[in-house]
């Protein structure tokens, strides 16, 4: 079951792609209509349905050009520190070689294994166990670890967890997901400003002119209220369908990137580990919904599993059993943390310049003649 290379699930993310795009467009202009109606709505209040509808069409074909320019200017904003918000709601910083060697070296040889550029290797300090990537193009591909994940994890399967998230890379799920959460977010953030404006002019005009509008919309035909009533149904369906269009991105995308790393690694047991340890322990402290979408797991699944993101583990641990003869050890039950592990976590991370990027080891108490250090059984080899 080789999934690294798939040109065709390649292609089919670029196009996809360029169809998400168009279809933010699309949804950006459902709603500069539905202003538009609800616009009319408050300052035509004897008009006749047909007239409103009619001059709100109008108003679109004005407005598409200032709908299309903010729309641009938004997408741009996203491409340019898309990365930035995602680290800051993460808690995301960058690593080099000299202070995460293991980590560094492993996704190193996993690039050069390939030739494929090497991307940004991050760490979020979390005690969850996940990964994810992210990113539009070669230069802004990032993986990013848990703290969690460094120090529950072997290095069999942290290789693993990296050349997951390393085929999502490959395969253009990255930046298909970054198209689709920046398509949510605009969409969410104008129907939420249309609703309050929407709101705040009903509670701040007075109500003897909403009643008086509403005994005239009745005589007239209700075209206000229906046009309203539209505006919102216009609101509701395009935020619906971009919620719709986050959760239809195909979910394969999960078994071709297991299925990636393990032709990366050669070693389905330690891709079916990793699964095992991962699984419902990646939820990241404050991470929105489309941060999570974006990890290596999502422990939050949608109803009746219609509208989960990510396939359940034990799919996605059956279909490595069935392909690619790996073993499956069932659900594992890890040791908590210690105290001291959470704590160094949790820490301010000194920055103070050490050899290797990390602090000296402060020195112990001096072993006692002829006391082995770290026990107190006679030293044989100390008179």
């Amino acid at each position: 079951m080789a999934a690294y290379g798939l040109y065709t699930h390649i292609r089919s993310n670029r196009f996809r792609s360029v169809l998400l795009i168009g279809g933010l467009f699309f949804l950006v202009y459902m709603l500069t209509f539905a202003g538009a109606l609800i616009f009319r709505a408050f300052t035509m209040d004897n008009a006749p349905l047909e007239w409103i509808l009619l001059l709100a069409w109008s108003d679109l074909r004005y407005a598409v050009p200032f709908a299309t320019v903010g729309t641009l200017i938004w997408l741009m904003i996203s491409y340019r520190f898309h990365q930035a918000m995602i680290d800051r709601q993460t808690g995301a910083h960058s690593v080099t070689r000299l202070e995460e060697p293991k980590l560094y070296n492993l996704l190193e040889n996993l690039c050069i294994s390939r030739g494929i550029p090497m991307p940004k290797l991050k760490i979020t300090e979390d005690t969850a166990l996940n990964a994810y990537a992210t990113g539009l193009n070669q230069k802004q591909y990032t993986i990013a670890v848990t703290r969690g994940l460094l120090q529950r994890l072997d290095d069999a399967e942290l290789e693993a967890v990296l050349a997951h998230e390393l085929t999502h890379i490959r395969n253009g799920d990255v930046r298909l997901l970054v198209i689709a959460v920046v398509m949510a977010g605009i969409i969410s953030f104008v129907g939420e400003l249309t609703f309050r404006g929407l709101f705040n002019s009903r509670s701040g005009s007075s109500g003897t002119r909403w009643g008086s509008s509403s005994s005239s919309n009745r005589k007239g035909g209700g075209g206000a209220i229906i046009a309203i009533l539209i505006a919102l149904a216009i609101i509701a369906l395009a935020w619906i369908l971009s919620i719709v269009i986050r959760f239809s991105l195909s979910r394969s995308r999960e078994y071709l990137a297991d299925a990636g790393a393990v032709e990366l690694t050669k070693n389905p047991d330690a891709m079916i580990m990793a699964l095992r340890k991962i699984e419902n322990r990646g939820e990241l402290r404050n991470a929105p919904s489309a941060v999570m979408e974006m990890c290596f797991d999502n422990p939050h699944s949608g109803f009746a599993d219609l509208f989960s993101t990510h396939p359940a583990i034990d799919k996605r641990v059956d279909a490595l059993v069935r392909t690619a003869g790996g073993r499956d050890p069932g659900p594992i039950a890890l040791p908590e943390p210690d105290s001291s592990e959470a704590a160094s976590i949790e820490a301010p991370v000194d920055d103070t310049p050490q050899p290797w990027g990390r602090p000296l080891p402060q020195p112990g108490p001096a072993p006692q003649v002829g006391i082995a250090s770290g026990t107190n059984k006679p030293n044989p080899w100390r008179s």
